[in-house]
């Protein structure tokens, strides 16, 4: 048995896939088709390129004619929808906005009034979402796929491998995972969840044999200013960081994708609500409060 490790960077973030077969050489095709998908999809829906069809759907804001999406766009609006429903509005791939006054690299919070002005143009019911015709009726509005972009893309070159003959394997950009197959023992694969205050350290060890992986916390893209920990994931009704208790959330789901949005709404209901909704659908989880108490159906 062959194996096969391909690291890259994507999406801001360091990459890996882990393959095993008995072909080296469809080990190899199986790595190129799959960084040549998730190159593909950073190219679409990079909020940093102004070629990317991101960049024209947020500057066809103001206009009323809006545009027409394709269906793979179609599906991941769909999906935007759906988690923006299921949350009661606080997945909201609208709130990316918001970075024009939230710049976690300068170690300053934004004034109130500057907050509340960018808060203007956030809100997915103030666009018109009639497949395939998106309209964003406001200038300056903007969609951010940051929310579900990368994990869409991990569950995209997971199944290339697949169907690549691959059966053995797993995908990992920058810690969002998705299984190909167990190991080739048959044994599902060890997997440490990141300390959120302990550099290098684990929180948790789970055991993944299929579905995804994902996280989210205020480690990442965070400042501190006068001892306050300001993180990334805001809040769309008040265009300020989640501050309901949450230091970090990790979720196992049948998709990178569904544990990707799951993490990121359970930080934004806080805690004691976001962890029960997360018990409530069934979707396993480990998570950390403030006072540093790690609960979880796969906490180890």
């Amino acid at each position: 048995m062959n194996e096969g490790r391909y690291t890259f960077r994507a999406m801001g973030s360091p990459c890996e896939l882990r393959l095993y077969g008995p072909d080296r050489d469809r080990l190899d095709g199986a790595a190129r088709t799959a960084r040549a998908e998730i190159a593909r999809i950073e190219r679409k829906y990079s909020r940093y390129r102004d070629d990317s069809l991101l960049g024209a759907i947020n500057r066809s804001a103001g206009d009323a004619k809006g545009v027409d999406l394709d269906p793979e766009t179609a599906h991941l609006l769909d999906y935007a929808q759906t988690c923006w429903e299921q949350s009661d509005g606080l997945f909201d791939i609208t709130s990316g906005v918001l970075r024009r006054v939230w710049d976690f690299h300068s170690g300053c919070v934004p004034a109130a009034g500057e907050v509340a002005a960018v808060l203007e143009r956030v809100g997915w019911s103030r666009l018109t979402w009639a497949p395939p015709r998106l309209v964003l009726p406001l200038a300056g509005m903007e969609l951010d796929l940051g929310g579900i972009g990368k994990e869409y893309a991990v569950d995209r070159a997971a199944a290339c491998c697949r169907e690549a003959g691959v059966e053995h394997g797993m995908v990992d950009l920058g810690g969002d995972l998705a299984v190909i197959g167990p190991r080739p023992d048959g044994q599902g694969w060890s997997v440490g969840v990141r300390h959120p205050r302990q550099a290098g350290a684990a929180m948790a060890s789970i055991r993944l044999s299929s579905g995804g992986l994902a996280s989210s916390g205020d480690y990442e893209r965070c400042m501190l200013v006068d001892g306050i920990r300001y993180g990334h994931i805001l809040d769309p009704r008040t265009g300020w960081p989640a501050d309901g208790g949450l230091t970090c959330v990790s979720v196992q789901a049948p998709s990178c994708l569904i544990a990707g949005s799951a993490s990121t709404i359970a930080m934004l209901r806080g805690a004691p609500e976001g962890p029960a909704w997360l018990d409530a659908l069934g979707l396993p989880s480990v998570r950390m409060t403030r006072d540093g108490e790690i609960s979880g159906a796969i906490a180890a």
